[in-house]
């Protein structure tokens, strides 16, 4: 045995071994082919065991860890579903969720359990003792694993009871002004473009300028230039980019992730300026006039409980959190909203007839909170935009332990996890003709869709259900009333226009094109 394992040029088989060997052939070897060196083929031969061995060993788990949860017999070999999620499309989704409430599928070794009811969505959501958020592989070098959104129990709480106190409507007066002024500053841009070439455009980029210009005036005011509030958003979209469901994981110079990650360390950089300047504003006694400020005002408070020590740096992550939030997803409610509006003109006419009766046909009169009270049509077509189109269509968590999720099936620890509102959101038992646009189903208090509001998951549910609801929907109608009383728009359809692109969210895949012009004053 010591010459089979002399890996030397002079290692050879072992005489008996070799005479035996020969003698068993029907013909004659030559004796210096009973000679060659065997390092090459004993090396492959053990390399191959090896792999097969981990195959078969890949194989194994996966088949344990899905038992019989529909889903394919056998996993593609380490890659599993990769090819399917790069390009993700919703019939994939679609046909993935209608093979069952629970299913599985494997990426990269990764072992993930889709949930397509609204009964196991919920209790993947409200139960933060098995399963935490974890968004997508890339999400915690982007936005950091200390940020808020990952954190659980007290920590989270605390953060949250602050937080909070940003979206009541007394802030969400402050906020209202801003953003009526700057909707109406970049629809001026939008109609002086259409008027220089009056072709169709896509809005998806011109609506993302117009969310991150709201969002960071919003949540910054005047503690961020304008040049860094610029620098922002033309970096931002590798950040959207890096948060696909799937991606190259590691941040090597030239991926997604570390585009994302240079683009954070940007943002953050002007963000924590920011927070400091409003502790120094609001310790001065000036009067809020954004939300770190109210965030700062607030812990100024004597009524105030929580906690008081959130450094610049804990400030800036919030507030990078909530960029994510806004113009990922606000983005695609609102692109979304304008195609919806263009491909029925008759619930268009709605919306301009309630806005000319509750603005007494004055177009200029800026928008407030009481107004938007008065416009209940309004947010009943904005509440359908994103249940038809939900710029979210699943969160993926991560099992913090053995999740038993029913009677007969246990999510295995550190798999993925994923619910989907898609499913809930479009489910016919409650929403008739679940695809037809129609904001008339929110208008009756006793419709099937008022009266299952666990339908409704938009915005998620259980202890990370969004904080901000009031200000994206808020914002959201704000923009759509404004255009409404301002341009017409028509909607230039294409092949892609039905079609979704998935990133992080959901966009038509030809960026929705508009033609624009003024609207004449009545």
């Amino acid at each position: 045995m010591a010459a089979v394992q002399n890996y030397s040029t002079k290692a050879s088989l072992p005489g008996a071994t070799s005479t035996t060997w020969s003698n068993a052939l029907p013909f004659t070897v030559p004796p210096t082919l009973l000679h060659l060196p065997l390092p090459s083929s004993t090396w492959l031969a053990t390399t191959a065991v090896i792999i097969l061995s981990l195959l078969v060993i890949e194989q194994t788990v996966y088949r344990m860890k899905k038992g019989h949860l529909p889903g394919a017999t056998w996993t593609i070999p380490i890659i599993g579903k990769f090819a399917d999620s790069v390009k993700p499309t919703m019939e994939g989704y679609q046909r993935q969720w209608a093979s069952g409430a629970l299913s599985a599928i494997s990426v990269f070794n990764i072992f993930i359990v889709m949930a397509a009811s609204n009964d196991y969505a919920r209790k993947i959501l409200n139960s933060p003792n098995h399963a935490e958020p974890c968004l997508v592989h890339s999400a915690k070098k982007i936005l950091q694993p200390d940020n808020w959104v990952f954190l659980t129990g007290k920590s989270h709480v605390d953060y949250r009871r602050v937080l909070n106190t940003l979206f009541t409507r007394k802030a969400l007066g402050i906020y209202v002004s801003i953003q009526d002024s700057i909707s109406r500053k970049h629809f001026a841009r939008w109609l002086a473009t259409a008027a220089e070439d009056p072709k169709p455009q896509p809005i998806m980029f011109t609506a993302r300028d117009l969310n991150m210009d709201t969002s960071l005036r919003v949540f910054c005011g005047p503690h961020i230039p304008e040049h860094a509030a610029r620098e922002i958003n033309e970096k931002y979209w590798a950040v959207t980019q890096a948060l696909e469901l799937v991606n190259f994981p590691f941040a090597f110079p030239g991926t997604k992730v570390y585009k994302a990650i240079q683009a954070r360390k940007v943002a953050h950089k002007w963000l924590e300026l920011a927070a400091a300047k409003s502790k120094i504003s609001m310790a001065a006694g000036n009067e809020p006039e954004c939300t770190l400020d109210a965030w700062v005002r607030e812990m100024q408070s004597p009524d105030y409980k929580g906690r008081k020590d959130f450094s610049d740096r804990e400030m800036a992550m919030v507030v990078f959190s909530f960029l994510f939030a806004s113009q990922d997803a606000m983005s695609s409610g609102l692109i979304y909203g304008f195609q919806h509006l263009a491909d029925n003109p008759s619930v268009l006419a709605k919306v301009r007839e309630e806005q000319e009766r509750v603005r007494k046909g004055n177009r200029d009169i800026p928008m407030t909170l009481e107004l938007l009270d008065e416009m209940p049509y309004l947010r009943a077509v904005v509440k359908e935009t994103l249940r038809v189109k939900p710029p979210v269509t699943m969160v993926p968590y991560v099992a913090k332990k053995a999740f038993p999720i029913s009677e007969n099936y246990t999510v295995p620890v550190n798999s993925m996890v994923i619910p989907s509102f898609y499913n809930s959101l479009h489910d016919p038992a409650v929403f008739p003709e679940p695809d037809a646009f129609t904001p008339e189903r929110w208008l009756d208090p006793n419709s099937s869709a008022n009266q299952n509001p666990r339908n409704y998951l938009v915005f998620g549910s259980g202890p990370h259900k969004c904080i901000g609801i009031e200000y994206a929907t808020m914002n959201i109608a704000l923009v759509l009333a404004n255009a409404a009383m301002l341009m017409e728009w028509d909607h230039v359809l294409t092949p892609d226009s039905d079609k979704v692109l998935i990133i992080a969210t959901l966009f038509p895949k030809d960026g929705c094109q508009l033609k624009f012009r003024p609207r004449p004053r009545v």
